[in-house]
This record gives structure tokens, sequence and C-alpha cells, in this order.
């Protein structure tokens, strides 16, 4: 039986903590850490107070905790996003229900199937044959081709890890591969994305509409003008929909739960555009951190170089390199794309000794997790090598969560994350403006459902 300890004080003005928490959200967490130890509360204006662990023990747990005493945290910020059927916000018997129905997508003979998918949407990038979205002053949106990577050119790290990520998750969920329709839906979900800006994540009362005009009518235009796109192609492919699919929408129409019964349309929308939002924003912010810290570590650039250099063409050879497996989660290591695990506990639970009564929340701080010193030795730095010495557990190392809510896509994004890098260092030579090559780290702030960088990182083409 665990010994209950006091419980930590909630800080004095909150709203002062929860503005530091916002601003740079890293920082603040372990300055509370070094100054209170671990768990610690951090108080959220209309949501309540979160006591939160940073330490493999908590992590577990967190983790382990009974499944059915654990649900999401409500209100959720992403709600607006992923609708009130995804799986991100059920719970339950319907959770595990809708987990069942999603997971066969993402088992291993699928995800490789989409290598080559994946290779060609970074391919189409460097050789400028992608379609770029930019806002117009005369139309929502409009589409260009992207510019060739020439020596000189200077790229948008995350215009380009977006649109790259963008066409892979818009085939692999809806078979989507050129046309007007690839036109259409691209357009949507990028419209879409940028109207759920930060203010709407983290204010609430700013989601009121004002005569159409508000952000928060805009949003609301373009979610559901995407829902409209979705539901057509739902309605287009029943009947027809077989679970040889290559698609995940073939796929879940053509799958039933264990009653025999199917989700509804309503239902089966949510899951798709959680799918497009966590599938597209997650991966490209990770590629964007990736290609950043080996462009500031040479020594880690050359020895990825010369791995891939011997290495062979496929995706599955290169998916296999054990350096590049280690970029790949220092990398999530140091920047997780969603930084904290959030439950709900519907009866009591204790965490790291505080007891943590029904209708509180708990969480999990992964930069903390991810830097504790009994664990990571000189955490600051980016050092792959690390993942080479040693193996570490799901409770020391949690970039997608844990437990039975741990991300269903994360192979997916796995994959992708290694495949785009492979291919990109192995076609062309960037640099960094000196600006970015020395110096503090830009700060992650909130981006839809993940969180990257404040500012988009540039990159020159050398060769």
């Amino acid at each position: 039986m665990a010994i209950e300890t006091a419980a930590p004080a909630s800080p004095r003005l909150f709203p002062l903590h929860a503005l530091a928490a916002g601003l740079d959200f890293e920082r603040y967490f372990r300055w509370r850490r070094a100054r209170e130890g671990d768990p610690f509360y951090v108080r959220f204006p209309g949501f309540g107070a979160v006591l939160f662990t940073g330490t493999p023990d908590g992590a577990r747990e967190l983790f382990r905790a009974p499944t059915d005493l654990l649900e999401p945290p409500r209100p959720n910020p992403i709600e607006p996003l992923v609708g009130p059927a995804s799986l991100i916000l059920t719970s339950g018997v319907r959770h595990r229900r809708d987990r069942a129905l999603l997971a066969p997508a993402f088992h291993g003979a699928r995800i490789r199937a989409l290598g080559e998918l994946i290779q060609a949407a970074t391919l189409d990038e460097i050789d400028g044959g992608a379609t770029l979205w930019r806002p117009h002053t005369t139309a929502p949106w409009r589409a260009r081709a992207t510019t060739p990577w020439r020596p000189g050119t200077r790229i948008d790290s995350r215009a380009v890890a977006r649109s790259i990520t963008l066409r892979v998750i818009m085939e692999a969920v809806f078979g989507v591969r050129a046309g007007e329709r690839r036109i259409a839906y691209a357009a949507a979900i990028t419209a879409f994305l940028t109207a759920f800006s930060g203010p709407l994540l983290l204010a609430p009362a700013l989601r009121r509409g004002a005569f159409g005009r508000a952000p928060w009518d805009r949003f609301v235009a373009a979610r559901e003008h995407l829902d409209r796109l979705i539901q057509a192609d739902l309605a287009e492919r029943k009947g027809t929909a077989r679970q040889d699919d290559c698609d995940i929408l073939g796929l879940l129409l053509s799958t039933r739960y264990d009653d025999g019964s199917a989700p509804t349309d309503a239902e089966l929308g949510d899951q798709l555009r959680t799918l497009l939002v966590a599938g597209h924003e997650t991966t490209a912010t990770s590629l964007v951190w990736a290609l950043y810290h080996l462009h500031r570590a040479p020594e880690a650039l050359r020895r990825l170089r010369a791995e891939l250099g011997d290495a062979g063409d496929s995706p599955t050879d290169l998916a296999g390199l054990p350096y590049l497996d280690a970029v790949c989660q220092e990398t999530l290591r140091l920047h997780p794309p969603v930084p904290i695990v959030l439950r709900r506990v519907t009866g009591p639970v204790t965490l790291r000794g505080v007891r943590v009564p029904a209708g509180d929340t708990m969480g999990l701080a992964l930069p903390l997790l991810h830097s504790d010193p009994d664990t990571w030795v000189d955490a600051a730095r980016f050092r792959p090598e690390r993942f080479l010495d040693r193996r570490y557990s799901p409770f020391e190392l949690a970039p997608y969560g844990g437990g039975h809510r741990r991300c269903v896509g994360a192979s997916l994004a796995d994959y992708e994350l290694r495949i785009v890098l492979a291919t990109l260092l192995r076609r062309v030579r960037l640099a960094l403006p000196s600006r970015y090559a020395r110096g503090r780290a830009p700060l992650s702030v909130p981006h839809n459902i993940a969180t990257g960088p404040h500012r988009s990182i540039p990159f020159d083409v050398v060769e």
C-alpha cells in the first residue's frame, strides 16, 4: 500500500503562474521542480489544479493507474478541433471499443506500405513539385508550386515539413493522390488548422461569434467546410469499402464493433478529423526539430550522413538504421510533440504519495521526465549516442504518452519521421543561418494539437 504524504500547496497568484507556464512551459516546470520537488500543483484558469509529476516513478504510477478510474480532462482545449467522439477524448468501454476499431490501420504491414509514398512526397517537395498553400487577399487560400531546392535557396522548414506530412496523411487516411480532390482537401485542412489559433486554444472565452467576423466564426466555417468534404467521401465510399483497402477510410467503413454495429457518420468524421490533425502537425514539428539539432551538431550530422551513405534505398533499409533511430529518439526526448499527459480521475488514486480525489486531475510533464537527472546525463544536450548505449523504459521515455492511452498512431509517426529525414539528408545539404546556428533554441509554443518552435526556422540549401 502506498504511503500518503501531505499534498503540496497550490501556488498563490495562480494567473501569473499560468501565464508563466504559457510563455515558456519547459522553463516554468523546471523552476517549479527545483523549487518544490516532485509532485507539485499547477492551476489553470477555467480548468482547475493539476498535480504534476516528472519522474519515472510518477510516470509508472500514472500509466498503471486503474483504467476504469481515468478519463480525459474536461473541458478539453482541443475538443473543437477533434470533436467529442475523438479517440483522444473518449474513455472507458467507448475508448476501448474505438481504439480496437482504429488499431488495425496502424499495424506494421500497413505502415510499411506507406514508405514509398513518404519518399515520393519528400522528393516532390525538394524538386518543386509539391503544392504550398498561402493566404491570399482576394480568396481564402490559393495554391502554388513550391520552389525547387537549388543552392542558394532559403527554405521555411515549418512550411515544407507541413507540406510533406499533409500529403502523406491525406493519402494514408483518404487515399487522396492527385487532382481536384487533393487540392480541395489540402486547402480545407490548411485553412482549418490555421484558423484554430493559439488564443482560441488557450482562452475558451474567445470561442464566441461576432456577426461572422470573429476568429471563432472563421474557425467554425473552416471546420464545417472540411466536415462537408469528409461526409461526402463517407457517402461515396459506403458499400464499396473493403478491409484490404489501402486507406484508413476504407478500413473504417468496412470494420464493425464486436456487437456487429458500425460507428455513425458523425463519429467517423471525428475520428478522421483527429487523424488528420494529429498525424499532420506532430510529425512536421518533430522533423523541424530534428533538422535544427542536427545542423547545430556537426559530428552527429556527419555520423548520420555516413550511415545513410552506406544504406540501401528502400524505406525498409532506411527505417532500420540504428543511428537514424537514435537521432529521432533524441529529438522526441528533447521535444515531445505533446509535452504534457493529463488524466482526470473518477475515483481516488495516489500519485507520488499524494492522494488525488475523484474529480481532480493528475499530469505527467514530459520535459521533466525526459530530463530527469537520475536517468539522463547531460540532459540539455542533443546527444543521440545515448540511445545506442542503452534502452530506456516506457516510464523514462514517453514522447507519445503511455499506458492504455498511448497515441494509436505512434508507429506511423516514428516511421514517417525516419523516412522523411533520411530522404532529405541523402538528397540535399542544408545550413542554418548564423542567427540560428548558435545561441538558445527557440521557445516551444502550442500549434493546434502539438507544440513547436514559436517561429519558423529557415535553412539555406548548400548543395
